[in-house]
Protein backbone atom coordinates (compact mmCIF):
# COMPACT_ATOMS: atom_id res chain seq x y z
CA UNK A 1 0.00 0.00 0.00
CA UNK A 2 1.24 3.55 -0.62
CA UNK A 3 -0.10 4.75 2.35
CA UNK A 4 -2.34 6.85 0.96
CA UNK A 5 -5.28 4.63 0.67
CA UNK A 6 -8.68 6.25 0.84
CA UNK A 7 -10.18 5.73 4.48
CA UNK A 8 -14.20 5.23 5.22
CA UNK A 9 -15.25 6.45 8.43
CA UNK A 10 -18.77 5.65 10.10
CA UNK A 11 -19.65 8.94 11.85
CA UNK A 12 -21.50 8.28 15.89
CA UNK A 13 -23.12 11.52 16.42
CA UNK A 14 -23.96 11.56 19.73
CA UNK A 15 -26.76 12.73 22.16
CA UNK A 16 -26.92 11.78 25.61
CA UNK A 17 -25.24 8.85 25.15
CA UNK A 18 -27.00 7.55 22.37
CA UNK A 19 -26.09 8.19 18.88
CA UNK A 20 -28.69 9.76 16.62
CA UNK A 21 -29.02 11.30 12.78
CA UNK A 22 -31.29 13.78 11.56
CA UNK A 23 -31.60 16.05 8.54
CA UNK A 24 -29.67 19.07 8.11
CA UNK A 25 -28.61 18.52 11.73
CA UNK A 26 -32.46 18.43 12.80
CA UNK A 27 -35.13 16.03 13.44
CA UNK A 28 -32.78 13.82 15.34
CA UNK A 29 -34.01 9.98 16.00
CA UNK A 30 -32.39 7.62 17.55
CA UNK A 31 -30.08 5.52 15.68
CA UNK A 32 -28.41 3.05 18.25
CA UNK A 33 -25.95 2.15 21.18
CA UNK A 34 -22.46 3.69 20.36
CA UNK A 35 -20.72 0.47 21.61
CA UNK A 36 -22.62 -1.74 19.55
CA UNK A 37 -22.44 0.14 16.19
CA UNK A 38 -18.32 0.51 16.46
CA UNK A 39 -18.11 -3.25 17.36
CA UNK A 40 -20.21 -3.61 13.93
CA UNK A 41 -18.21 -1.03 11.91
CA UNK A 42 -14.81 -2.82 13.11
CA UNK A 43 -16.29 -5.89 11.81
CA UNK A 44 -17.09 -4.48 8.66
CA UNK A 45 -13.83 -2.98 7.75
CA UNK A 46 -14.20 0.62 9.11
CA UNK A 47 -10.65 2.44 9.12
CA UNK A 48 -11.94 4.59 11.62
CA UNK A 49 -14.60 5.60 14.17
CA UNK A 50 -15.73 9.78 14.06
CA UNK A 51 -17.83 10.11 17.54
CA UNK A 52 -19.19 13.49 17.45
CA UNK A 53 -20.99 14.24 20.57
CA UNK A 54 -23.70 17.27 18.52
CA UNK A 55 -25.01 18.70 22.16
CA UNK A 56 -21.85 19.39 24.26
CA UNK A 57 -20.72 22.96 22.95
CA UNK A 58 -24.96 23.75 22.79
CA UNK A 59 -25.48 22.73 26.38
CA UNK A 60 -22.17 24.02 27.88
CA UNK A 61 -20.62 20.68 28.86
CA UNK A 62 -17.77 18.49 27.87
CA UNK A 63 -18.02 15.44 25.73
CA UNK A 64 -19.13 12.49 27.62
CA UNK A 65 -15.42 10.68 28.68
CA UNK A 66 -17.62 7.61 29.81
CA UNK A 67 -18.59 7.03 26.18
CA UNK A 68 -15.07 7.03 24.54
CA UNK A 69 -13.77 4.98 27.10
CA UNK A 70 -16.77 2.19 26.78
CA UNK A 71 -15.61 2.37 22.66
CA UNK A 72 -11.87 2.41 22.89
CA UNK A 73 -12.32 -1.04 25.04
CA UNK A 74 -14.55 -2.33 22.75
CA UNK A 75 -12.56 -1.44 19.15
CA UNK A 76 -8.77 -1.02 18.30
CA UNK A 77 -9.79 1.22 15.30
CA UNK A 78 -8.41 4.62 15.85
CA UNK A 79 -11.07 7.39 17.16
CA UNK A 80 -11.43 10.92 16.35
CA UNK A 81 -13.56 12.93 19.17
CA UNK A 82 -15.24 16.45 18.50
CA UNK A 83 -18.05 18.40 20.96
CA UNK A 84 -17.23 20.39 24.04
CA UNK A 85 -13.24 20.63 22.73
CA UNK A 86 -12.63 24.60 24.27
CA UNK A 87 -9.07 24.05 25.28
CA UNK A 88 -5.97 21.84 26.35
CA UNK A 89 -7.84 20.09 29.10
CA UNK A 90 -10.61 19.09 27.29
CA UNK A 91 -8.30 17.60 24.31
CA UNK A 92 -5.96 15.89 27.07
CA UNK A 93 -9.37 13.96 29.34
CA UNK A 94 -10.32 12.60 25.79
CA UNK A 95 -7.01 11.55 24.79
CA UNK A 96 -6.41 9.95 27.82
CA UNK A 97 -10.33 8.38 28.24
CA UNK A 98 -9.03 6.28 24.89
CA UNK A 99 -8.79 8.93 22.07
CA UNK A 100 -6.39 8.76 19.12
CA UNK A 101 -7.59 12.59 17.77
CA UNK A 102 -9.97 15.43 17.89
CA UNK A 103 -11.74 17.40 16.63
CA UNK A 104 -12.39 21.24 17.11
CA UNK A 105 -15.51 23.14 15.57
CA UNK A 106 -17.19 25.83 17.35
CA UNK A 107 -14.30 26.45 19.71
CA UNK A 108 -11.77 27.31 16.82
CA UNK A 109 -14.06 29.55 15.19
CA UNK A 110 -14.26 31.69 18.20
CA UNK A 111 -10.55 31.49 19.35
CA UNK A 112 -8.68 30.62 15.76
CA UNK A 113 -5.00 30.24 18.05
CA UNK A 114 -6.31 27.37 19.73
CA UNK A 115 -5.49 25.14 16.48
CA UNK A 116 -1.98 26.25 16.70
CA UNK A 117 -1.90 25.36 20.17
CA UNK A 118 -3.47 22.34 20.41
CA UNK A 119 -0.98 21.45 17.67
CA UNK A 120 1.90 22.47 19.80
CA UNK A 121 0.98 20.15 22.32
CA UNK A 122 -0.42 16.87 20.88
CA UNK A 123 1.10 17.11 17.43
CA UNK A 124 -0.33 18.46 14.07
CA UNK A 125 -1.55 14.77 13.32
CA UNK A 126 -3.71 14.71 16.50
CA UNK A 127 -5.50 18.06 15.43
CA UNK A 128 -8.76 17.87 13.10
CA UNK A 129 -10.44 20.97 12.82
CA UNK A 130 -14.42 20.41 11.77
CA UNK A 131 -16.28 23.04 9.19
CA UNK A 132 -19.72 23.37 8.85
CA UNK A 133 -20.77 24.69 5.88
CA UNK A 134 -23.75 26.18 4.70
CA UNK A 135 -24.63 27.52 1.08
CA UNK A 136 -25.03 31.70 0.80
CA UNK A 137 -27.20 33.00 -1.38
CA UNK A 138 -25.24 34.72 -3.52
CA UNK A 139 -25.41 36.66 -6.92
CA UNK A 140 -22.25 35.64 -7.55
CA UNK A 141 -21.36 33.42 -10.39
CA UNK A 142 -19.53 31.20 -8.42
CA UNK A 143 -21.27 29.42 -5.44
CA UNK A 144 -20.55 30.67 -1.51
CA UNK A 145 -20.36 28.65 1.42
CA UNK A 146 -20.53 30.24 4.95
CA UNK A 147 -19.22 28.91 8.74
CA UNK A 148 -21.68 27.51 10.86
CA UNK A 149 -21.23 26.94 14.54
CA UNK A 150 -23.03 25.18 17.66
CA UNK A 151 -24.41 22.26 15.84
CA UNK A 152 -25.44 23.98 12.64
CA UNK A 153 -27.54 26.23 15.19
CA UNK A 154 -25.66 29.90 14.13
CA UNK A 155 -24.06 31.34 10.93
CA UNK A 156 -21.27 33.20 11.17
CA UNK A 157 -21.40 34.90 7.74
CA UNK A 158 -17.15 33.61 7.43
CA UNK A 159 -16.16 31.56 4.14
CA UNK A 160 -16.02 28.04 4.54
CA UNK A 161 -13.37 27.92 1.97
CA UNK A 162 -10.97 30.82 3.83
CA UNK A 163 -11.61 29.40 6.81
CA UNK A 164 -10.41 25.62 6.12
CA UNK A 165 -7.29 27.44 4.39
CA UNK A 166 -6.97 29.29 7.58
CA UNK A 167 -7.54 26.02 10.13
CA UNK A 168 -4.66 24.64 8.28
CA UNK A 169 -1.89 27.24 8.40
CA UNK A 170 -2.39 27.42 12.08
CA UNK A 171 -1.87 23.37 12.31
CA UNK A 172 -4.69 21.30 11.91
CA UNK A 173 -4.15 18.23 10.44
CA UNK A 174 -6.68 17.44 8.63
CA UNK A 175 -9.87 19.34 7.75
CA UNK A 176 -13.71 17.25 8.66
CA UNK A 177 -15.74 19.03 6.13
CA UNK A 178 -19.52 18.64 6.03
CA UNK A 179 -22.16 19.96 4.01
CA UNK A 180 -25.18 21.27 6.14
CA UNK A 181 -27.37 21.48 3.22
CA UNK A 182 -26.64 17.95 2.15
CA UNK A 183 -26.47 15.97 6.12
CA UNK A 184 -29.12 13.14 5.83
CA UNK A 185 -30.35 14.17 2.86
CA UNK A 186 -28.58 10.91 0.82
CA UNK A 187 -28.59 13.29 -2.35
CA UNK A 188 -24.18 13.11 -2.27
CA UNK A 189 -21.50 14.94 -1.21
CA UNK A 190 -21.14 18.95 -1.67
CA UNK A 191 -18.81 18.28 -4.64
CA UNK A 192 -18.07 21.75 -5.37
CA UNK A 193 -17.28 22.69 -1.86
CA UNK A 194 -15.47 19.34 -1.34
CA UNK A 195 -13.24 20.09 -4.13
CA UNK A 196 -12.91 23.95 -3.48
CA UNK A 197 -11.34 23.15 -0.09
CA UNK A 198 -9.87 20.65 -1.34
CA UNK A 199 -7.45 23.27 -3.31
CA UNK A 200 -7.74 25.69 -0.72
CA UNK A 201 -6.16 24.05 2.28
CA UNK A 202 -3.68 21.94 1.28
CA UNK A 203 -4.17 19.03 3.80
CA UNK A 204 -6.36 15.70 3.96
CA UNK A 205 -10.06 16.76 3.74
CA UNK A 206 -12.98 14.17 4.83
CA UNK A 207 -16.05 14.28 2.99
CA UNK A 208 -19.15 14.58 5.27
CA UNK A 209 -22.37 15.12 4.27
CA UNK A 210 -25.14 13.51 1.77
CA UNK A 211 -23.19 10.22 1.01
CA UNK A 212 -26.12 7.32 0.52
CA UNK A 213 -25.00 5.74 -2.46
CA UNK A 214 -22.01 3.85 -3.61
CA UNK A 215 -21.44 6.15 -5.87
CA UNK A 216 -21.19 9.04 -3.84
CA UNK A 217 -18.35 7.25 -2.07
CA UNK A 218 -16.44 7.16 -5.35
CA UNK A 219 -17.52 11.14 -6.88
CA UNK A 220 -16.43 12.62 -3.41
CA UNK A 221 -13.10 10.59 -3.59
CA UNK A 222 -12.24 11.61 -7.18
CA UNK A 223 -13.34 15.28 -5.89
CA UNK A 224 -9.67 14.82 -3.87
CA UNK A 225 -11.43 13.67 -0.41
CA UNK A 226 -8.93 11.41 1.27
CA UNK A 227 -11.52 10.14 3.54
CA UNK A 228 -14.96 9.63 3.16
CA UNK A 229 -17.51 9.28 6.02
CA UNK A 230 -21.13 8.98 6.43
CA UNK A 231 -23.79 8.25 9.23
CA UNK A 232 -27.23 7.37 8.16
CA UNK A 233 -26.53 4.72 5.46
CA UNK A 234 -24.37 2.51 7.82
CA UNK A 235 -26.50 3.00 11.16
CA UNK A 236 -29.48 1.43 8.77
CA UNK A 237 -27.43 -1.01 7.29
CA UNK A 238 -28.36 -0.08 3.67
CA UNK A 239 -24.72 -0.30 2.71
CA UNK A 240 -22.38 -2.51 4.35
CA UNK A 241 -18.74 -0.75 4.91
CA UNK A 242 -16.88 -3.87 3.39
CA UNK A 243 -19.55 -4.16 0.38
CA UNK A 244 -18.53 -0.09 -0.22
CA UNK A 245 -14.55 -0.69 -0.18
CA UNK A 246 -14.79 -3.45 -2.57
CA UNK A 247 -17.16 -1.49 -5.23
CA UNK A 248 -14.28 1.49 -4.35
CA UNK A 249 -11.43 -0.88 -5.61
CA UNK A 250 -13.33 -1.80 -8.62
CA UNK A 251 -13.34 1.70 -9.77
CA UNK A 252 -9.48 1.77 -9.21
CA UNK A 253 -9.50 3.46 -6.02
CA UNK A 254 -6.89 2.41 -3.25
CA UNK A 255 -8.56 1.05 -0.03
CA UNK A 256 -7.53 -1.20 2.82
CA UNK A 257 -9.66 -4.15 2.88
Amino acid sequence: MSGLALRVIPCLDLDAGRVVKGTAFKDLKDAGDPVELASRYEEEGADEIALLDISATVEGRKTALGVVRAIREAVGLPIAVGGGISGLDDAERLLEAGADRVAVNSAAVRDPALIGRLAARFGVQCVIVAVDARRMASGAMAPQWEVVIEAGRRGTGADAVAWAAEAARRGAGEILLTSVDRDGTGKGYDLPLLEAVVRACGIPVVASGGASEKRHFADGARAGARALLAAGVFHRGELAIGELKRYLRQEGMEVRL
